[in-house]
């Protein structure tokens, strides 16, 4: 019971930070001066600054430091280099120190993801339940944001960011050691890595375009509401209500059946991000935002729940951090792709920027097996045949081979954003992503 309760800490001190930070940072950032475009510039060379880090300190965890070690420098970093972008003036500053903190503390994560799968897998304990704790403290991070955001300057509000890091060192000091294995005798093998698990890559590189697919919510998502009128509260309770649907799904996960292991969760996932970034590319109105937001346990937590459990299942003993360090790598990567051409799309095309997400997330789940989607397809049809008796189902067989007819595709899309009395909403979005992932699939082979 100690371990657990201490990676419930790790996780929720984590992800309140997150919680505080995702939505509300670019508002910082715009209330020093930043425009649309350097915003997608800080953020992305951010995650860029994350990505070259992760595999070094991966690395070193894996053979020198060990897990504890790492994480508490991590945390500690972390809150060091935080303080020192408060205290940065000019989009120059800002921007160099915003790549330092990023470079410093994104190594964080996957040394607490290695840390609490395999210290639960010793105990026993399932993964998601854990993990949801995570979601909670996320969702708490997003109302406080958006209340504290309504009642102080935006400029200050940078010194709650570093205040939740600051707390998260407390989280991270004396943690209990975990057993990974031995390390391979030669430390630096990353190509062994990848080809001693066949798939890994594959699986690996659909993870991380479902989730880059998150690029355009994640950078103007808050932007874009509050321009609409949304207050802070309102959209704190957006993006809560969104994560509240996944800690639901990482909650009843260690009750999943076979037929949902990795790759199903996987394939899932790309059906919830690709629906959602599809209607909100007709920046929909305020009542169907709830329902969009629910969305996010598929396209975040599906992918996050089959991602992880893959990479820990098939690394190599020795090479767990390693292993989640490849894929924190591949997703910063993406992300860091994906932010800036946010700007660029957001700018000049505005919600409609998110049709280039509904692409991303169509394109991972191509990658996904074939086997593990129809698993997954085969569940939402099932859902949308008894929503629906008198529709057709996502895998009639007679739309195999067929490509993506753009018309349809818009007009169930129309009727299901606008909430039109006598709509089917799950059959139509249900054959909408059927369309755009046979349309994907056909262009990849």
């Amino acid at each position: 019971m100690r371990f657990v309760f201490r990676v419930t800490l790790l996780y929720s001190s984590i992800f309140a930070v997150i919680g505080i930070q995702m939505p509300f940072f670019p508002v910082w950032l715009a209330a020093n001066g930043l425009d649309e475009r350097t915003i997608a510039t800080v953020l992305a060379v951010s995650t860029a600054a994350r990505v070259a880090a992760v595999p070094f300190g991966t690395r070193a965890a894996d053979y020198f430091a060990g897990l504890t070690t790492g994480i508490l420098l991590a945390f500690l970093a972390s809150a060091v280099s935080f303080t020192i972008v408060g205290l940065a003036n000019g989009a120059t500053m800002i921007l160099l120190s915003c790549a330092l903190a990023a470079a410093v503390g994104g190594i964080a994560l996957p040394l607490v993801e290695t840390y609490a799968l395999h210290g639960l897998a010793e105990r026993g304990r399932a993964y998601g339940p854990v993990r949801s704790w995570g979601s909670v403290a996320f969702i708490a991070g997003n109302l406080a944001a958006g209340l504290l955001v309504t009642l102080m300057a935006p400029a200050h509000f940078i010194w709650v960011i570093v205040a939740a890091y600051w707390g998260g060192v407390l989280t991270a000091i004396a943690l209990p050691v975990v057993d990974l294995g031995s390390a391979p005798a030669v430390p630096h093998d990353g190509g062994n890595l990848a080809a001693g698990t066949p798939g890994l890559l594959a699986i690996i590189a659909a993870a991380s375009l479902i989730q880059a697919s998150h690029g355009v919510f994640y950078a103007f998502g808050t932007l874009q509401w509050t321009a609409a009128g949304l207050d802070g509260v309102t959209i704190g309770a957006l993006w809560a209500l969104g994560v509240l649907m996944e800690i639901v799904l990482f909650a009843v996960s260690a009750w999943f059946p076979p037929m949902l292991g990795p790759l199903a969760l996987l394939a899932a996932g790309s059906a919830g991000a690709t629906l959602r970034w599809a209607a909100m590319a007709f920046d929909p109105p305020l009542a169907a935002l709830p329902v969009l937001q629910c969305l996010h346990a598929l396209s975040f937590g599906a992918t996050h729940l089959g991602a992880v459990q893959f990479v820990a299942r098939t690394a190599p003993p020795g090479r767990a951090a390693s292993a989640q360090g490849l894929l924190a790598l591949a997703n910063g990567t993406l992300m860091a792709a994906s932010i800036a051409v946010a700007g660029q799309a957001y700018a000049g095309w505005g919600a409609a920027a998110y049709a280039l997400m509904a692409l991303l997330a169509a394109a991972g789940g191509a990658i996904v097996p074939h086997d593990a989607a129809a698993a997954a397809a085969g569940a939402l049809r099932t859902i949308t045949t008894q929503a629906s008796p008198g529709q057709r189902g996502v895998g009639n067989e007679a739309d195999h081979g067929a490509g993506l007819d753009r018309g349809d595709v818009v007009s169930e899309l129309g009727k299901t954003v606008g909430l039109r009395q006598g709509t089917d909403h799950a059959g139509a979005l249900a054959r909408m992503f059927h369309c755009l992932q046979r349309s994907v699939r056909a262009a990849l082979q």
